[in-house]
């Protein structure tokens, strides 16, 4: 079947991994987005568990950080995302998805390290090219594709120098499609006014490895990390992404991601249902009306 819908457990933090796993299958979901804190007793163990409950991982959350100017950032930026891959790998996922890094300068936001003069975006994303190439021959031995996630410019300085669609392209255009794909996040790219044409960009390219839905909510949270909201209760437009999606060719798993205080702290059962009921009616039927045309 197309378009199914898939839990990312940053939806529900809360939860272990077994719990996860639970609810997800409880729901009546096939898949689950793991997320690699998760993985506590290893990724051969989490795969069993996802396994015997009949789930299918959909991606891992998440490879990246690229961005470090310094040669022991660089190479423990490379040997963190070998880890990843291997465990990708090891889950029976394709995907793993790449928060790419934010500027030197902001590394100490999230509790890193980092030149805090260096605010050169240009040579940043220069960087994230040089660590992709470096880390493209290791995805494509464990026959993992590192998918490259453009977030909101909002999120430009701390997390992510990729904040469109068509900058994540063009730095995958290197590369082989099966190695470096793209993921469509409604929250970090609804506002883009090439969006569609980007989506149908990547569908031709071969590289639209994910779709993952969310809301954008205001105000935005005092934590601009927590302003996700449920599908409906912000200002994406689902119908029109979700068209532009499948008519650029995916028909893959779903991933619900949301990062909102009141969301991730509720009883995970209501969270599951609700977004089930949402996706049905405000994702699903642009995501199989227009798969139907091609």
């Amino acid at each position: 079947m197309s378009f199914e819908l898939s839990l990312n457990t940053g939806t529900t933090p809360n939860l272990t991994l077994e719990e996860a796993i639970r609810h997800t299958a409880e729901a009546g979901l096939s898949h689950i987005g793991l997320w690699r804190h998760l993985l506590v007793d290893g990724a051969e163990a989490a795969a069993k568990a996802v396994s015997a409950a009949g789930l299918s991982v959909s991606s891992l959350c998440r490879g990246g950080f690229l961005t470090a100017s310094d040669a022991a950032g660089q190479a423990a930026a490379l040997t963190e995302n070998r880890r990843a891959i291997e465990e990708a790998a090891a889950l029976g996922t394709g995907e793993l998805i790449m928060v790419v890094g934010g500027l030197p300068a902001a590394a100490h936001v999230l509790g890193g390290a980092g030149d805090r003069g260096d605010k050169d975006v240009t040579a940043a994303r220069g960087r994230v090219a040089d660590r992709l190439a470096e880390l493209v021959p290791y995805a494509a031995e464990h026959r993992v594709r590192l998918v490259l996630e453009a977030l909101h410019p909002m999120y430009a300085a701390d997390r992510a120098v990729l904040s469109t669609l068509d900058q994540a392209l063009d730095l995958a255009a290197p590369h082989p499609a099966s190695a470096v794909g793209v993921v469509v996040d409604t929250f970090h790219v609804w506002w883009d006014p090439s969006l569609s044409r980007a989506i149908a960009r990547a569908g031709t390219e071969g590289r639209l490895a994910g779709y993952q839905v969310c809301d954008f909510n205001l105000p935005i949270a005092n934590d601009a990390l927590k302003s996700r909201g449920m599908m409906g209760d912000g200002y994406v437009d689902f119908a029109s992404i979700s068209r532009a999606v499948a008519e650029a060719g995916y028909t893959g798993p779903v991933e619900v991601e949301i990062f909102n205080e009141d969301i991730n702290n509720q009883d995970a059962a209501i969270t599951l249902q609700t977004m089930k009921e949402r996706y049905a009616q405000l994702v699903l039927p642009s995501l199989q009306g227009a798969g139907s045309l091609v």
